[in-house]
């Protein structure tokens, strides 16, 4: 602050007179107000100070002087500019308006130097935010008449600050790459331009090490801690390093499992049943979180409003194990009074509001407000949720506060690749999964290969008639060129309708009905009579079921865990054809050591025709990714004249497979693999008629050995396997050298 109080001896005498000197807009009594000191008062130096103070205090100046003529106090000021107008320039990737909401200067504001640097630290962090820490803002002053000035905020945005390196201190039971699968955050690469997880967030930083935390608890490793999470920008502003540093401790057990209860005519062991954690097993944080759940649910289900249950751990480190026993109690009289929404901008309350567990009037629950905050940032909508509570207008009332930060739900998808079955293919797709703010997701996909045209329009709604039932249609065409297994192609367009709901955690179903028309066309000259009997088209109604229990770590790339499912369709409701086809498959993954997953797959099943045969474009086919060694369809029944493949009724198939490093660094994404495929494909609705026509239909069994190699490569998924027929017949139709490339970005 200026200290321009003139030299002048304020000492002696009394004011006589306060003369205000250099005001264009503000009245010379606004001045007089401010001071401390009125005519009749001493002059005091003290007092003046004060009244200096109190002049640069109120924004108003840019300077201000205090000198004494005689016993007149003079008050000479230099007024702040009023702005005429806020411009920026140079900002591409963030709008004006963005800008404007974010800055508290205004047009027909006072200016002052202090509010200019405080707005531009306000842009600085949008950028930081938007992760482009080396943007730059310099404020530009344009001097106008009548003592006003126009703001020009020039901005530098410079690029996008992404991340170069993420690095892990301390890990060694996981590598670097599978604890970069846990994390949001992502290291940059070209291919990510449509998203932002490979920008620094710190927000996003602090929800990366509960994920780590998260995902070690969920494995055993109890005493896992995050010991820090640095991120360090580069000297030239253009990347950031990060560094997690973990302190991993030792894997435990679960020892003794116990319940306990002081609710009266509750017998706790009867709950036993309810509980995922039992003795033996890795101890799982995840698991404690869902018996807990399990528990809340059924005391509940026996009329026990309020309820607490707490788990009391025990560590033992000798043993390595943890004893957890879930203490049942009472839990405090406290209702729900309401429940407040914001910082949703786009997305409806009610699309919140369905995932929450509580509402206005239910017995407040600690349990289930953990599994809201869960189900909400489970929706994928937002990139924060936070759920805190606050005292209501009574002492036994509760109020929920649900601050939830929106993120972008809208996604194109742009896919190249090259595979031995279909050659070159090209994929696009464009989705929402947040459509008009209702949680609904409509998505539109095309795929063009050398071999297959597919076109597809859906639209699911996730909570159909307000209950947790996930209603789709979809709309599509398919087109498969099969000269080269059958000698025909072959055309699908129809609609589908779905509806896919939870029976437990992990089990789930799924109802469908397709209506569709099926054309067997373009049949070759040289077909078999089998083929050309197909020829044309009709219409099929199906109507099926799916059952899916999904117990594996990771649906993408699993490690450890199973899955089991059955799918079950029925023709005939309406349509041309009549058949029942069944499917049921399993999957099983064990961890062997480290980056090392032995998995066992196998999947049967068979379609009977109803009152007729059954249609070729309804069987089932063997070959290539379903049985490794073998080219698609090239085994089971066939008419050995033309070499038509003629698909069959009923099939079993299985793979085991060995996922092992090679000795690269994990960062590279380079996996070995060995494998041993086995099936068995026959029962075809044909008969030979005459000596030209040599029919074989047999259930032989078909093995294969192979190896390969996957790279995780920076433009996607690429794999080379080489398989060998070892069991065969001498009409199958082989293809030791499988190449698959492809991504979407």
């Amino acid at each position: 602050m200026p200290t321009a109080v003139a030299q002048a001896n304020f000492s002696g005498g009394t004011i006589s007179d306060i003369r205000v000197e250099g005001t264009q807009r503000i009245e010379p009594t606004t001045v007089r107000s401010y001071l401390v000191v009125r005519p009749g008062d001493p002059f005091s130096p003290s007092r003046i100070d004060d009244s200096l103070k109190a002049l640069f205090a109120t924004g108003l100046f840019a300077d201000v002087t205090l000198r004494r003529d005689g016993n007149t106090l003079v008050v000479n000021v230099v007024e702040n500019p009023i702005i005429n107008r806020i411009a920026f320039e140079g900002n591409q990737r963030i709008e004006d308006a963005d800008l404007e909401r974010e800055v508290q200067l205004r047009p027909r504001v006072v200016y002052t130097r202090t509010r200019v640097q405080n707005d531009v630290q306000r842009l600085l962090e949008i950028y930081r935010r938007s992760g482009r820490f080396a943007a730059t803002v310099e404020p530009k002053v344009i001097q106008l008449d009548q003592n006003r000035v126009d703001l020009v905020f020039e901005i530098d945005e410079g690029a996008r600050t992404g991340i170069r390196r993420i690095n892990f201190i301390g890990n060694e039971m996981f590598s670097d790459s599978r604890l970069r699968e846990e994390i949001q955050t992502r290291e940059s690469r070209w291919y990510r331009f449509l998203t932002t997880d490979d920008t620094y967030d710190p927000d996003r930083l602090t929800f990366d090490r509960d994920r780590l935390r998260r995902f070690y608890l969920s494995r055993g490793y109890a005493d896992f801690r995050v010991v820090s999470a640095v991120a360090e920008l580069t000297p030239d502003r253009d990347g950031f390093f990060i560094t997690f540093t973990v302190e991993e401790g030792e894997r435990y057990k679960f020892g003794r499992v116990g319940l306990e209860t002081e609710l009266r005519d509750l017998d706790a062991e009867s709950l036993r049943n309810r509980l995922t954690t039992e003795e033996g097993d890795w101890y799982n944080a995840e698991e404690v979180e869902t018996s807990i759940a399990n528990l809340t649910n059924a005391v509940g289900d026996l009329q026990y409003a309020f309820v607490d249950i707490q788990p009391r751990i025990v560590r033992n480190r000798e043993s390595r194990t943890i004893d957890v026993v879930y203490e049942i109690g009472e839990g405090p009289r406290v209702f729900v009074d309401r429940i407040d929404i914001t910082g949703n901008v786009r997305t409806l309350d009610r699309v919140i509001r369905r995932e929450m567990l509580l509402v206005e009037g239910d017995p407040f629950n600690t349990s289930k407000l953990r599994r809201s905050e869960r189900r909400i940032r489970d929706l994928g909508f937002f990139e924060r949720v936070s759920i805190s509570t606050a005292e209501g207008v009574q002492p036994d009332r509760s109020v929920i506060q649900v601050d939830v930060q929106e993120q972008s739900t809208g996604e194109i998808e742009i896919g190249a690749g090259f595979s031995t079955i279909d050659g070159p293919l090209a994929n696009f797709g464009i989705r929402e999964r947040n459509l008009l703010g209702r949680g609904q997701d409509l998505r539109f996909a095309a795929t063009v290969s050398g071999r297959t045209q597919e076109f597809d329009l859906s639209f699911t709604e996730p909570y159909f008639l307000e209950r947790d039932l996930a209603a789709g249609i979809d709309l599509f065409r398919i087109t498969r060129d099969n000269q080269d297994e059958s000698s025909y192609d072959e055309a699908n367009t129809g609609i589908g309708f779905r509806l896919g709901y939870p029976l437990t955690e992990r089990l789930r179903q799924r109802l469908n009905y397709t209506l569709q028309q099926t054309e067997i066309e373009n049949v070759a000259a040289d077909a078999s009579r089998f083929i050309r009997e197909q020829q044309g088209s009709r219409i099929v109604s199906l109507v099926g079921q799916e059952l899916l229990y999904d117990a594996r770590d990771s649906r993408i790339n699993p490690t450890d865990g199973y899955f089991i499912r059955l799918n079950n369709e029925v023709a005939g409701l309406g349509g041309d054809a009549q058949f029942s086809r069944n499917r049921l498959g399993a999957g099983v993954y064990f961890p062997v050591t480290e980056g090392t997953v032995l998995s066992f797959l196998g999947e049967v099943g068979f379609i009977v025709g109803i009152g007729e045969d059954v249609a070729i474009s309804d069987r089932f086919f063997i070959g290539g990714d379903s049985l490794r060694g073998f080219a698609p369809a090239g085994i089971g029944p066939r008419e050995l004249v033309s070499d038509d493949s003629l698909g069959g009724n009923r099939f079993a198939r299985g793979s085991v497979e060995l996922a092992f490093p090679i000795g690269l660094p994990d960062e590279f994404g380079v996996t070995g693999h060995t494998f041993s495929d086995f099936g068995t494909l026959g029962d075809v609705d044909a008969t030979a008629q005459n000596a030209n026509e040599r029919l074989v239909d047999d259930d032989a069994i078909r093995l294969s050995v192979g190896a390969g190699i996957s790279w995780r490569s920076p433009l996607g998924p690429i794999r080379v396997d080489l398989a060998f027929p070892i069991l065969k017949e001498d009409y199958d139709k082989r293809e030791e050298f499988r190449f698959s490339f492809g991504t979407r970005f």
